[in-house]
């Protein structure tokens, strides 16, 4: 399971609750900065707050949204904006979604992680790609979408974040790849689910 944190408070919260991992994610935009979308959330913000979950320490996997707005620079800005969120603030991973180029950002990040980020007791080699990319489709070309999804695998992702995404598909998706699916509004058929923490909070 996975849920959000933004601050050492929710980071500490998610940590005893048994995790696997805390996404700080751009979501907070619209739970705690005001804003009426993601849109409006900046690396620095990012940055910011991802820092404040890792001085909780929490023992499960730190992941850092790249915001929507960075994920569309070129190459060597997303790049720069990745290991900043790793090496600056702690995380131990980078979630962002698809944009043109992201599979060679994703195989750079998998080649470059040894220098990226500080090695999680008991993760292993195939756990250290540091990418979790995240997909929005409620496309009706189902086969054509899944059949895109190994290309993400084989650029070194660790995991695939499926949002809104026909429960059907979601289920073939999972069952095409070695790599977990995680499920937010995706159904039942994911290897992992996700919760934004304020939605889980009431």
């Amino acid at each position: 399971m996975a849920t959000t944190a933004y601050d050492v408070i929710t980071a500490r919260l998610a940590a005893e609750a048994g995790m696997d991992v805390i996404l700080v994610g751009d979501s907070v935009g619209n739970t705690l900065l005001g804003f009426d979308s993601t849109i409006p959330v900046t690396l620095d913000m990012m940055a910011h707050h991802t820092a404040a979950v890792t001085r909780a320490r929490p023992d499960a996997l730190v992941a850092a949204d790249v915001p929507f707005g960075e994920a569309h620079f070129d190459y060597e800005r997303v790049l720069a904006g990745c290991q900043r969120l790793m090496q600056q603030s702690g995380a131990e991973a980078v979630k962002m979604r698809e944009a043109p180029g992201s599979r060679r950002l994703w195989r750079a990040l998998r080649e470059r992680a040894s220098g990226l980020g500080a090695h999680r007791p008991g993760a292993t080699a195939s756990t250290r790609a540091w990418t979790l990319p995240q997909v929005w489709r409620r496309s009706r070309r189902g086969g054509t979408v899944a059949g895109r999804r190994p290309r993400l695998e084989k650029a070194g992702c660790f995991a695939l974040l499926l949002e809104m995404t026909e429960p059907n598909l979601a289920r073939t998706i999972t069952e095409t790849l070695k790599i977990p699916t995680i499920g937010i509004g995706s159904g039942p058929d994911c290897d992992g689910q996700i919760l934004v923490s304020t939605d889980l909070l009431g």
